[in-house]
């Protein structure tokens, strides 16, 4: 398998997909760079509207065009920019080497066709698989993800399957050819704690058994604790901050990480009103001109809402972009 020199599977730089809206253009994802390791898994957590869903439709080229377009960046896959591959050439990869658990499986699976021709149809594309061969192969994934029975719920259509089971089929799906990466959009969506906890353990397991890397996207911070290994934290289109998962879960370095850390129950804490971070998330078609938090923040000074801030660099991974990032990093340490 081919990776960069710095062993990356894949490497995003400076990404920009924009919208254009009666309001103006919406600037989506906006300077947008991180990468993933082979092997790792990397959390991209952030409000709605944050830019995270957007990000990786991006990394697969299924942005709807118009009204969206990729605007620059590059998007290296094992070395290839996929932003510059033909059509084709990125089918070829989409489903095959990277796949996608989308976030709502009822959408996502056609209501008009059994789940064997949606699967089966997977492998007969990129492997080649006749007709028998795809549908044993389809039963195995079932069999797989946990589906009892598999052989008879093959032949069932996805409105006849729980919202925990339509989304094991979406997992068998995305993992029919074996990806090297596997991109999870908030993959537990509208489903209860006791099958969001199955989802989680599932994606967990299957990772490890086939040793595919994953980009695991939520605006639950509870959910990526156990998951991943770097967290990039999202909003208004843009990193806010970017850290191994357990330091930045230890010592954030920006007020909007904090806010986020804050807002997730704590079971052991004393009863009392939960936390929230004040306002709304900007209008990404109107952002003020200094940082697009600026108007949410509790440590808000006059060059927040003058200047846009910097990124800066706290340790050899963590970043923030933040005017006051060190003296937020330093808070965080002497409370750790």
């Amino acid at each position: 398998m081919r990776t960069s020199a710095n062993g990356n599977l894949l490497e995003v730089k400076d990404l920009r997909t924009y919208f254009e809206t009666e309001d103006g253009v919406v600037k989506a994802v906006d300077g947008v760079s991180f990468e993933v390791r082979q092997g790792e898994t990397l959390g991209i957590v952030g409000e709605s509207g944050s830019g995270k869903s957007v990000a990786n439709l991006s990394l697969m080229r299924l942005i709807p065009e118009p009204p969206g377009k990729i605007v620059s960046g590059s998007i290296a896959f094992r070395g290839r920019d996929i932003l510059k591959l033909s059509p084709r050439e990125v089918r070829a990869i989409r489903g095959q080497q990277i796949a996608m658990i989308f976030q709502d499986p009822m959408t996502s699976l056609n209501p008009f066709m059994r789940i064997s021709r949606q699967l089966m149809e997977v492998t007969q594309l990129h492997l080649g698989h006749s007709k028998q061969q795809a549908r044993e192969h389809a039963i195995r994934m079932l069999e797989v993800v946990g589906i009892p029975d598999a052989e008879a719920r093959l032949e069932s259509y996805p409105h006849e399957f729980s919202g925990g089971m339509r989304q094991r089929v979406m997992i068998a799906m995305a993992l029919s050819c074996q990806p090297e990466l596997l991109i999870a959009d908030e993959p537990t969506t509208a489903l209860d704690v006791t099958i969001q906890a199955q989802i989680l353990e599932l994606i967990k397991r299957l990772k490890g058994e086939t040793g595919a890397s994953v980009i695991l996207v939520t605006h639950d911070l509870g959910v990526v604790a156990g998951m991943t290994d770097h967290i990039i934290v999202m909003y208004a289109g843009k990193v806010f901050e970017q850290a191994p998962t357990s330091e930045l879960f230890e010592q954030p370095g920006n007020p909007y990480t904090r806010g986020l850390l804050r807002s997730v129950p704590d079971p052991a804490a004393e009863q009392g009103k939960l936390y929230q971070i004040p306002g709304q998330p900007p209008d990404l078609a109107r952002l003020p001109s200094g940082c697009p938090f600026a108007p949410r923040c509790e440590r808000v000074q006059e060059i927040c809402r003058r200047e846009f801030p910097p990124f800066v660099q706290l340790t050899s991974e963590h970043y923030s972009l933040c005017h006051f990032a060190d003296e937020v990093y330093a808070e965080s340490q002497r409370a750790a």
